[in-house]
């Protein structure tokens, strides 16, 4: 069977988890691969495996995306490549401990991959999509974008910015055949859990997601349409009544006058 080829999807933090898993379904979709990760090794296995199986060219850049170096490499290269046109801003840490019992500095390096680096590599890579008339932006973000009482506020913090960053994004470039779509996975069977400080042993089995699910459920959300996706949300009604709600207070957050609530005379 031949795929139709889609041209190249860049994903970060493509060793691993999520973003390995995309990139598998991206290339059998027919995408080649620029897959961007620390682990050079890790990645140069997942690139041989890649490209037995699907046929699909597997580029691979070992990159710290917190070193601002090795960040200018990778948007040099989605500034620079025409091929390019998907890009799957995955790479992000989270945090499990409360705010004020954790690391400010850590905080700072976490808001610096989740929100500073997915910022740089959609600025180098939505110009080119301008010029050469489409492409497709998918930002993985969490349910604590919407929910930031449930783990660490900074991390909840950063993912309400790539959703809020993704929402401009879609209404920015809503003339420009550019798709966004923002993701928000609930907890997943990754080792994102372990690296964060709570392994993911240690959660209630009925709230954790596979990872192949999660990503094959914002995939099938993909192909429908949507800007926000929540692959455990059973009714979509409630995320409609949700984004229905904001819509209804937009006329109303700015006014000459304070609120009559208030009873300032």
């Amino acid at each position: 069977m031949t795929t139709e080829h889609k041209g190249t999807a860049l994903v970060t933090g493509a060793s691993t988890g999520i973003g390995a898993i995309y990139a598998h379904r991206l290339a059998k979709r027919g995408y080649n691969l620029i897959l961007v990760a620390r682990n050079a090794d890790r990645l140069s296995a997942l690139a041989s495996r890649l490209t037995s199986e699907t046929g699909r060219t597997v580029e691979t850049i070992a990159a710290d995306l917190n070193a601002k170096a090795d960040l200018a490499r990778v948007e040099a290269v989605l500034r620079d490549d025409a091929s390019i046109t998907l890009l799957v801003n995955n790479a992000g840490v989270g945090g499990t401990s409360p705010l004020l019992n954790s690391d400010v500095d850590k905080m700072v390096q976490m808001i610096d991959l989740n929100v500073t680096a997915l910022t740089r590599l959609t600025y180098a890579a939505v110009p080119g999509f301008v010029t050469r008339g489409g492409g497709a932006i998918i930002n993985i973000a969490s349910i604590v974008a919407v929910a930031p009482e449930i783990l660490n506020g900074v991390y909840g913090g950063s993912k309400a910015y790539v959703l809020a960053f993704s929402r401009s994004l879609k209404h920015e470039l809503a003339d420009k055949n550019i798709k966004v779509q923002a993701v928000l996975p609930g907890a997943t069977a990754t080792d994102f859990w372990g690296i964060a400080g709570t392994p993911v042993e240690h959660l209630p089995t009925e709230i954790v997601m596979s990872a192949e699910d999660m990503v094959d459920a914002a995939l099938a959300g993909f192909d429908e349409g949507e800007f926000a996706t929540i692959p455990a949300l059973p009714d979509i009604a409630q995320w409609n009544a949700y984004e229905g709600a904001r819509q209804a207070m937009m006329p109303n957050l700015s006014r000459a006058k304070p609120a009559d609530r208030y009873k300032i005379a």
